[in-house]
């Protein structure tokens, strides 16, 4: 079980290293969350952790952004806001990269839930009232 608080952007950095902690071996990660949440700055964070120094940024009209690491491994970046249809994600061939041996870090998951691999984390981001969020699965 994930559970990590964060109390604002002061936090986020040390928040993502938490979470890459408890990752473990997951590297199909799914993040759900309100508009505004925090999805984009969490995996920002994230990414640089696992050692991009690149532009991370949503993929929100190209739908998948890839970054490359320190050691030169890929990340990928989904953003399946804009999936109208679930047939986009065959058109873009999601499967070489849900199944490949890559981090896969996918905003909006449930536009296109039947299609997470069997061994996708779910997180949920939430704005708690505080203002603070809350990284749970």
């Amino acid at each position: 079980m994930i559970n990590i608080q964060i109390q604002g952007l002061d936090d986020i950095d040390n928040a993502a290293r938490r979470l890459v902690e408890a990752l473990g071996k997951h590297k199909k990660i799914a993040i759900s969350g309100e508009m505004g949440a925090g999805k984009t700055t969490l995996i920002q964070s994230v990414c640089k952790v696992l050692g991009v120094h690149g532009i991370v940024n949503s993929p929100t009209f190209a739908l998948i952004n890839e970054y490359f690491t320190d050691s030169g491994e890929s990340i990928f970046h989904f953003d399946l806001y804009r999936i109208e249809d679930i047939r986009e994600m065959y058109d873009f061939g999601y499967e070489e990269y849900f199944y490949s041996d890559s981090y896969c870090f996918i905003e909006w998951p449930e536009k296109a839930i039947e299609l997470m691999p069997e061994d996708t984390l779910f997180l949920t981001i939430s704005v708690e009232d505080d203002g603070s969020r809350l990284v749970s699965g």
